[in-house]
């Protein structure tokens, strides 16, 4: 009876379609096809302005926009009435790679009071010639947004610096006689001014636990009213080589993603300072081997200063200073000896715990989810030791897991989710079914992370799954429709007859269509 029910039900179906396009085909024929009537766009009204801090004037600046493929193009941020704390990345063009940024500090005295402005550059090397386009974008800085419109940038050939030649151009008229009047003018004198500022490897612990996380962290520091002294140089290029000083082939590490390098305000000794961090990691020594740490060297722009400033110049001369910072040894000890659970997992965490129903009765599929998350190697965390209980299997589990680098912290969870079966009723304690062992750093000890859950399970005894009736499924999907999924048993060869009655249907919809189609072409009087 379903059968002939599908079959009747597909064939008006076809009639219909047939007696569609025998009434529409002629009509769309004749008529010719009308383009839809374009749908005006209203503009988008802009946004309305950020209001600046007090005194504070932020613009920004683009460089020259047809230059030749050897030099850079630049877009500078120049900062008046504040200092600047925090401001968002530069943008990204396509076609171009940044090539560093630098800082230039200027102050100026005008009657009395004195005005610092900073110029913030940041450099852009062109991988081909060609013409580029720099879309509209905005930076926020403290606070305040600047945007810009944007530009149409023209990379042209590599053009080489012309070598100045004495026999090309005649010497200037007069100058014998100016030096003999006035006298030779007097080499510009500049003094290198005492910089307070220092480069340091600072790890957060001074002895670790094997498996204990160590957070470092590469910072230079510099004191506030020498910003305009001191410019990073080439520090893309320095870094690698650093990197690979840094590295601990006897621990796990997990680094920070590379972000701008923008200072904070911190305290060293009880005087300001401004700290940049260049590089951050977290390790996990994988044995008792001592972390080494060398000696780094950073290479750093440091200006000195003219003795007799001349108004309107620079006043500065360009120099180059090598800070080091001072080998650093972190002892690691071994964990104390434990029989009870070789693998542990070192750090500070939690377990929580999720079930996904309140009534339990025998032969059910339970979901339950463990999380364990705290501060440690999750990726290295061992997976709970389960036991036995009678009258109740597990099934799993599956393993998620999300980690998380905020504040110099690797943290994050991981979630296992299980299936529960009882064969039995009664009363299922689950802390003696799961545990997973963990050791304190803090404390020095070892503990045991356990269940609380109890589960009450009423019905009756079912006899114990078979090979092929013990495979439960954890997916979503499954695990929601299963229960309640129609188990009435089907004839073996519907596939067949559903194929058979298909091939009729579809064959009388083919003959409809032409005939619709043959219609559609005769001439109507």
């Amino acid at each position: 009876m379903p059968f002939r029910v599908f079959f009747w039900v597909w064939g008006l179906v076809a009639v219909l379609l047939a007696g569609l396009l025998i009434l529409v085909g002629p009509v769309a024929a004749q008529q010719p096809a009308v383009p839809p009537a374009p749908v005006p766009v209203a503009p988008v009204p802009g946004g309305a302005a950020a209001t600046p801090p007090v005194g504070q004037q932020a613009e920004l600046v683009l460089g020259r926009t047809t230059f030749p493929i050897n030099e850079y193009f630049t877009i500078a941020l120049r900062l008046r009435g504040a200092p600047l704390e925090r401001y968002s990345a530069f943008p990204d063009i396509e076609g171009f790679k940044k090539s560093g940024k630098s800082s230039t500090t200027t102050t100026r005295i005008v009657g009395g009071r004195a005005t610092v402005e900073l110029l913030l550059t940041q450099r852009y090397a062109a991988f081909a010639e060609g013409d580029f386009e720099l879309k509209p974008f905005s930076l926020t800085v403290n606070g305040q947004v600047v945007r810009s419109v944007g530009a149409t940038l023209h990379v042209g050939a590599q053009v080489a610096p012309a070598a100045p030649s004495a026999a090309a151009k005649p010497p200037l008229q007069g100058i014998g006689s100016l030096d003999q009047l006035f006298g030779k003018p007097k080499p510009q004198d500049y003094i290198e001014p005492r910089d307070n500022a220092f480069l340091a490897l600072v790890p957060d612990k001074a002895r670790v636990w094997v498996g204990e996380p160590l957070h470092v962290g590469l910072y230079f520091y510099l004191a506030p009213a020498d910003q305009g002294l001191l410019d990073f140089h080439r520090f893309a290029e320095q870094l690698p080589a650093l990197l690979r000083q840094l590295r601990q082939p006897s621990a796990w590490q997990e680094t920070f993603d590379e972000t701008d390098i923008v200072p904070d305000s911190v305290r060293v000794g009880g005087k300001p300072f401004l700290r940049y961090r260049l590089y951050e990691a977290v390790y996990y020594p994988l044995n008792a081997r001592p972390l080494q740490f060398p000696e780094l060297s950073l290479q750093m722009k440091k200006y000195r200063v003219a003795k007799s400033p001349v108004e309107g110049a620079d006043n500065r001369l360009v120099g180059y200073k090598t800070y080091r910072s001072a080998a650093r040894t972190v002892p690691v000890q071994p964990l104390p000896p434990n029989a009870n659970a070789p693998a542990v997992a070192v750090g500070r965490y939690r377990l929580l715990e999720g079930i996904d129903r309140t009534t339990f009765r025998t032969g059910q599929s339970i979901g339950y989810t463990i999380t364990l998350e705290g501060e440690g190697n999750l990726t290295a965390l061992p997976l709970p030791t389960a036991l036995v209980l009678p009258g109740l299997e597990l099934f799993g589990p599956e393993v998620r897991q999300e980690i998380t680098r905020q504040n110099g912290r690797v943290g994050g969870r991981k979630v296992l989710r299980y299936r529960l079966v009882a064969r039995q009723p009664g009363t299922y304690r689950l802390d003696s079914l799961l545990a997973v062992p963990v050791f304190d750093p803090e404390t020095g000890r070892y503990a045991a992370l356990r269940p609380e859950l109890v589960l009450t399970v009423q019905g009756r005894p079912v006899r114990p799954a078979t090979e092929a009736a013990a495979f439960i499924r954890t997916d979503p999907f499954y695990a929601q429709h299963i229960p309640t999924a129609d188990n009435t048993l089907q004839a073996r060869d519907t596939p067949r007859q559903v194929r058979r009655y298909t091939y009729a249907v579809l064959g009388v919809l083919g003959m409809l269509a032409v005939l619709g189609w043959w219609r559609a072409g005769l001439p109507r009087g």
